[in-house]
């Protein structure tokens, strides 16, 4: 069996409590579904690395390492193999988030995530965000 794809994904709570989404582009698999902003982790990088490197790709913030705090995590199949997403809850950043490869990006509610169409991987998440007491980031920009 195929080691497990491990990917990371970002929990960014603005001051009102609602959480960044983007849209995945065309062209890419599950086109047009919201996904927490997020990506691969590459042989040999630390998962809250990788997530640091992957907002300054995908949205155009500055993330230091002190501020991506582990929330949890889900595992489903993906192409033949095994997907670990790692949560990640981004408690400060630099910068207004953009969309440099995503077409849309949207701050949601977490009571309005379960109505978006979302990965199949990405869904479970959204109960432990909306759990979540509280509002918890703030964005400096």
């Amino acid at each position: 069996m195929s080691p497990p794809l491990v990917v990371v994904a970002a929990a960014m709570i603005d001051a009102d409590g609602r959480v960044l989404l983007q849209r995945r582009p065309e062209g890419k698999a599950m086109a047009g579904l919201w996904e927490f902003p997020g990506g691969k982790v590459e042989p040999g990088e630390a998962p809250d690395a990788a997530l640091v490197r992957e907002l300054a790709e995908e949205l155009a913030v500055e993330v230091a390492l002190p501020d991506v705090q582990p929330i949890t995590f889900t595992a489903a199949p993906l192409a033949g193999r095994q997907l670990l997403l790692l949560l990640y809850r981004v408690v400060a950043w630099r910068g207004l988030p953009r969309p440099v490869e995503s077409p849309e990006l949207r701050w949601v509610a977490p009571a309005e995530m379960a109505d978006l169409p979302m990965p199949p991987a990405d869904v479970p998440l959204v109960a432990t965000l909306g759990a979540w007491p509280g509002k918890v980031l703030h964005a400096d920009g």
